[in-house]
């Protein structure tokens, strides 16, 4: 009899939480590549952080809080 995937102690993220993973990363690499690009540094490790914080963070609203930081970050230091 197949378990259910709770009691096997798996708990799978929230729909609103992998957009988060997505939207992101997607964020982070464009940054990253524009980072490279120009030779900014702190741009390139910013996309570098953006593109990887959200596997630290297990909670969907600090994810988006967080995120948002960094893509407001990233926004006005683009040039």
């Amino acid at each position: 009899m197949p378990a259910d995937l709770h009691s096997l102690g798996i708990d799978l993220p929230s729909p609103l939480y992998l957009l988060g993973l997505i939207v992101f990363g997607v964020v982070g690499y464009a940054a990253f590549r524009r980072g490279r690009k120009t030779s900014q540094a702190p741009l390139t490790w910013v996309g570098v952080a953006t593109m990887l914080y959200p596997y630290v963070i297990p909670q969907t609203w600090l994810l988006w809080l967080i995120g948002a930081g960094a893509t407001a970050w990233i926004w006005f230091n683009w040039n």
